[in-house]
């Protein structure tokens, strides 16, 4: 399953920039469980995280959550978990085709 993750920073980063080492070590093990992450810049500056992870359930992100820096420490003045799924690029050649069609014959 795939689930986006958005988290926004407290204040002015400085909690963020004290934990992104620790942080950094923690996901540089776990890479296989994202597919892709990097920081919300806004104006030149970093205002928090987007995550999308590819794990089993919601559990298992859970899991992942309670022992990341970021999600450990209040770096996060909110944290937004949301379920999606992928979309583009096609895994299967042809499934955004047969997406459009089966919506159209289900309206």
């Amino acid at each position: 399953m795939h689930f986006v993750v958005i988290g926004k920073d407290k204040g002015d980063g400085s909690l963020r920039r004290a934990e992104r080492p620790a942080h950094l070590e923690y996901v540089s093990e776990r890479q296989g469980l994202i597919v892709y992450a990097g920081p919300l810049i806004e104006e030149g500056r970093m205002i928090g995280s987007l995550f999308v992870f590819d794990v089993p359930d919601r559990s298992a992100l859970d899991a992942y959550l309670a022992r990341d820096p970021y999600f450990t420490r209040p770096i996060f003045e909110t944290i937004e978990i949301y379920e999606s799924r992928r979309m583009v690029p096609e895994e299967q050649p042809g499934s955004l085709r047969a997406e459009a069609e089966r919506v159209r014959a289900s309206t």
